[in-house]
């Protein structure tokens, strides 16, 4: 695990924290005339280790709400913090910082096609200055064969079936050991049998390094593996806490 000592603040003090905290969290699209709300008053707090599943009608505020989670976008009212920090108003600087925390699984799976299996993941990994010194090969490889890719490692994009594509985005999302995984509709593409594989070995990797995942999805085939439920209409967080735990056993 990688230790990123954040500023003025201790370890302990962001162990003890939710990794996600939302107070009263407001965002526009748009300026002048064009401007309009597109979340309304979000509180939400989010512990270690939770599997969150995001679901609600399409233009609901889903996407929007992840982005600014992932720190893909600065904040605009009210309070967002992200591993302790505040993101409401944040630097780019720090955005990055943050993001390099933050694990993503998209839709698309946005591999790219001239790269192998194995390519893919380690650009992930290259990104982090504090793993050059590391065998990445061998922690690439490991992660793949982790999720079942062991044999395929140098096979192309256009080599791999849907799961195996979202299985190597999984393995990159994964193989910098991030505290969180954002995921947007990681199924969508999927048939039953996949997308279902896809969630459980999400789910299982989440326990086994205590990784917080939020997962936006529409997929109704998916809702048991979440430790909590939210629902989301017309840029309002309706509903915070569903709980399906004992679903799970």
């Amino acid at each position: 695990m990688q230790n990123l000592i954040f500023d003025n603040q201790s370890i302990q003090e962001i162990t003890n924290a939710p990794v996600i905290s939302v107070s009263n969290l407001n965002h526009y699209f748009g300026k002048g005339s064009l401007r309009k709300q597109v979340l309304f008053n979000i509180n939400l707090q989010i512990k270690a280790g939770e599997i969150v599943l995001l679901t609600g009608p399409s233009g609901s505020g889903k996407t929007t709400l992840l982005t600014l989670l992932g720190g893909l976008r600065s904040a605009e009212e009210g309070s967002l913090k992200i591993l302790g920090q505040e993101m409401c108003g944040a630097s780019k600087q720090k955005l990055t910082k943050v993001r390099r925390q933050i694990g993503y699984i998209f839709q698309a799976h946005n591999l790219m096609k001239f790269l192998t299996a194995k390519e893919n993941v380690r650009m992930s990994l290259e990104l982090h200055d504090e793993m050059l010194k590391q065998d990445m090969d061998a922690i690439v490889s490991a992660i793949l064969e982790k999720v079942g890719l062991g044999e395929r490692i140098n096979y192309y994009p256009e080599n791999l079936s849907g799961g195996q594509k979202q299985r190597v985005a999984i393995a990159r999302a994964l193989v910098s050991h991030p505290k969180i995984v954002l995921a947007d509709e990681p199924t969508a593409a999927l048939d039953k049998k996949s997308g279902r594989d896809v969630v459980e070995l999400m789910y299982k990797l989440a326990k086994e390094e205590a990784i917080t995942i939020l997962l936006v999805t529409h997929d109704n085939r998916i809702l048991d593996i979440a430790d909590r439920i939210l629902y989301m209409e017309d840029g309002c967080l309706v509903s915070d806490g569903i709980d399906v735990a004992t679903k799970m056993h």
